[in-house]
């Protein structure tokens, strides 16, 4: 179909010249028009027009398309339209006519803009141009405009501040010549952060604006793509790199999750953390802050920790909530490596909240808590897609910086820069990083598969081929470290980490073996000799003496003292042992009291009896009915799992077949709107109005005749179609209706009006 010289006066003339197909990628591009389906193309063309839809539709145009707009809707051409070789004047030199041409057909696919020779714009969107066509210039680059804004006085940024977040154009007395030059707006434009227009008016130029509002400083006449000259790497080596990130980040979850299990952390009123509690987490997890805000984030996002009255509650129970692990928790720490990850991964991608926020300050220059509502966006998964898509097109292996993946969303996103600036840009890929997506600033295999919606098992094979093999051996040295030079298989991990202490993380763990982790493996019931034979086993270095010293002393102390039930006991066989303990401060608090020379009783419970014994610096040991030493370690709070918020998310695509159903009911519903009309019957509930309207359809039976009917459906949507009738009968019509090319049963008391087609 090729239009006219002329274009139609109106978008609905023109969507009436347009094909099925057209109209289904009209529809698929801006689904908000199909929300509630439109009856006619008239209804369709208004909602296409209105300020709102067009405004959201423009948020995906980049800098060409939206300058186009610009360029056909100035100086009142939007009435009398724009000539294709005019349009091509103007933007000739700057542009490809290829380009132009991909441009135009862009923006007639959406319905901003029709016609072929001559085009016409839809008035709203020439608001969607953020900048003026003609704007003020500034020969500064990047670099020396920040050390401008950086070296004004308040009153000069505040001026600044001003044009920047308002209109970019002021009108000043200090503009005009002789104006002394000691004036703010006289130093602003000699320092070239203003462009002159005449004697009463100045003008912000528009990188120095992009600039004050932290976008990314660009021109916006160049109307050419920036290109990425990306590093290229080896994809073993992205996959390394986003590997080692995986693991780090699942080590610093675990930790975070034993210290939420030992001391939940109070919620504040207004929900979220408060930033003492932040700084205690981070302490302990041996990260810093903005680190732990994004461990928080995503454990809460896989619901593994969520706020609420903790099992057992806090020593210090102040009957407010609390955050801590939940159920889940313990099932996800079993989990292996690859399932752990992709978990997180998923979470990070979809997360409707931006961790980076974390500490910032709000409008009211308060700090944002870690997850508080004030972290919520809803844009976010979309936006953190586009910039990973970014990365992904430059191919396998190869890598981009934040600062050229900034200037590439500036030109195909313009209208993004206020909420995804440069600073935004590099925190989120910072995070796609740390979650283990992004190795090398390059794409990684598994970050891909995920990225584009791969099968589940497919991106978890990626992960387990990215991630180091597991190794079931350690170096055991003089010092007492315990080397892992990768990740240790799940059964040794889980008594290394028993018997010794992380000191350093990495492609390579140090663990260190001290006396407080020798008698915590044995408070979990493990033995001397099973403690030597675990070193014996796995180490790949002879066991130095000092460790087997180590293991023999401090299992020799160990368990002389038992602890028992009775509320608690407490016996040893060396009456000389149990004399220190009850002469020391710990058996008054305890309230011990002796029964026999190896043997006394306390009415305090088993647990705190343990623990209060160890910090006096005895050794004691919990022992069961049997006298078997048992662990009695706490698993750690736990509190139940909250249903999660309902999530706003924007109205999903209509499917290939919806879309095919709303065209076929746009045809019909217009078709009826253009067909004459004949003398109507209208239904208004009484008997007579019932036997009008039945006796017309049956006339429209009998001789073969179209009707137009007014009908309301279930959805209380009111419609007006053309049907052939079929069958009249039992309060219903079977009618053939074009818009489904099928019978369709109408029920007769939700039609409205019958009248014969002309």
């Amino acid at each position: 179909m090729t239009d006219t010289d002329a274009a139609p006066d109106s978008l609905a003339s023109w969507l009436a010249t347009r094909t099925d197909a057209e109209l289904a990628d009209l529809l698929r591009l801006r689904p908000d028009l199909a929300v509630p389906p439109p009856s006619t193309l008239t209804v369709l063309a208004s909602r296409a027009e209105q300020r709102v839809s067009v405004l959201r539709v423009a948020d995906d145009l980049d800098v060409l398309e939206l300058t186009l707009l610009g360029l056909l809707g100035r100086d009142g051409a939007t009435a009398a339209g724009v000539r294709r070789d005019q349009l091509a004047d103007a933007v000739a030199g700057r542009a490809p006519a290829r380009a132009v041409d991909r441009a135009l057909a862009a923006l007639r696919q959406r319905a901003l803009v029709w016609g072929t020779t001559v085009l016409r714009v839809t008035p709203a969107a020439v608001e969607a141009l953020s900048w003026r066509l003609d704007p003020a210039t500034t020969a500064l680059t990047p670099d020396q405009i920040t050390a401008a804004l950086d070296a004004l006085t308040a009153d000069e940024r505040r001026l600044l501040d001003t044009l920047a977040h308002s209109s970019p154009v002021g009108r000043t007395r200090d503009a005009a010549p002789g104006t002394p030059p000691d004036r703010p707006v006289q130093r602003l434009l000699a320092a070239g952060l203003l462009s002159w227009r005449d004697e009463q008016t100045v003008e912000l130029p528009v990188q120095v604006g992009q600039a004050l509002r932290g976008e990314t400083i660009t021109d916006p006449t160049t109307l050419t793509p920036p290109t990425i000259r990306g590093s290229k790497h080896r994809i073993a080596e992205v996959n390394a790199a986003a590997a080692g990130e995986a693991l780090e980040l699942l080590r610093h979850c675990e930790g975070l999750l034993v210290a939420l299990g030992d001391h939940p952390a109070p919620s504040l009123r207004a929900g979220g953390l408060g930033v003492r509690e932040i700084r205690r987490l981070a302490k302990i997890v041996g990260v810093d802050e903005s680190r732990l805000a994004l461990l928080l984030e995503l454990q809460a996002g896989a619901g593994l920790i969520s706020s609420g009255l903790p099992d057992p509650p806090p020593a210090a129970d102040t009957g407010e909530d609390y955050w801590a692990p939940t159920a889940a928790a313990d099932g996800w720490l079993d989990a292996a490596a690859a399932h752990r990850w992709q978990l997180l991964a998923q979470v990070w991608l979809n997360l409707q909240r931006l961790p980076w926020l974390v500490g910032l300050r709000d409008p009211n220059d308060k700090p944002i808590a870690a997850l508080s509502d004030e972290a919520r966006a809803s844009a976010a998964p979309r936006e953190r897609r586009f910039l990973l898509d970014i990365v992904a097109e430059l191919g396998t292996g190869v890598g981009a910086s934040a600062a050229q993946v900034a200037d590439v969303v500036a030109w195909r996103r313009p209208r993004w820069s206020a909420r995804l600036g440069a600073a935004a840009i590099d925190r989120t890929l910072t995070e796609a990083a740390a979650v283990g997506l992004i190795g090398r600033d390059a794409l990684s295999s598994p970050g891909r598969s995920l990225l584009h919606d791969g099968p589940p098992e497919s991106v978890l094979a990626e992960m387990v081929a990215a991630l180091p093999t597991p190794i079931d051996h350690v170096l055991v040295q003089a010092d007492l470290t315990v080397i892992a030079p990768g990740p240790l298989v799940p059964g040794l991990l889980a008594e290394i980490t028993l018997v010794a202490d992380v000191e350093s993380a990495g492609a390579a763990t140090v663990y260190r073996v001290g006396e407080a982790g020798v008698r915590r493996a044995l408070d979990a019931g493990r033995t001397a000799a099973e403690l030597h034979a675990l070193f014996a086993t796995h180490s790949r270095t002879p066991v130095p003496q000092a460790l087997t010293y180590l293991i023999d002393d401090v299992a020799r102390r160990h368990g002389r003292l038992r602890v028992g039930i009775a509320q608690a006991f407490v016996r040893c066989d060396d009456p000389a042992t149990l004399a220190e303990v009850l002469s020391s401060t710990v058996a008054e608090t305890l309230a011990l009291r002796a029964l026999a020379p190896t043997v006394a009783v306390s009415q305090a419970p088993l647990g705190e009896v343990l623990d209060r014994l160890r910090a006096a610096g005895f050794a004691p040991a919990g022992e069961d009915s049997s006298g078997a030493i048992v662990d009695l370690r706490s698993a750690g709070a736990r509190v139940p799992k909250r249903r999660a918020r309902p999530v706003r998310r924007m109205p999903a695509p209509p499917s290939d077949e919806q879309l095919d159903l709303l065209v076929r009911q746009l045809r019909a519903g217009q078709r009826a709107a253009s067909t004459p009309r004949g003398d109507a019957v209208r239904a208004d509930g009484s008997r007579a109005s019932s036997a009008a309207t039945v006796a017309l359809l049956q006339l429209a039976v009998k001789v073969g005749r179209s009707v137009r009917i007014g009908y309301v459906d279930a959805q209380g949507i009111a419609t007006e179609r053309i049907v052939d009738p079929v069958s009249v009968g039992g309060g219903q019509l079977d009618a053939f209706d074009p818009a489904d090319g099928a019978i369709r049963r109408f029920t007769l008391h939700r039609v409205t009006s019958v009248s014969l087609v002309d």
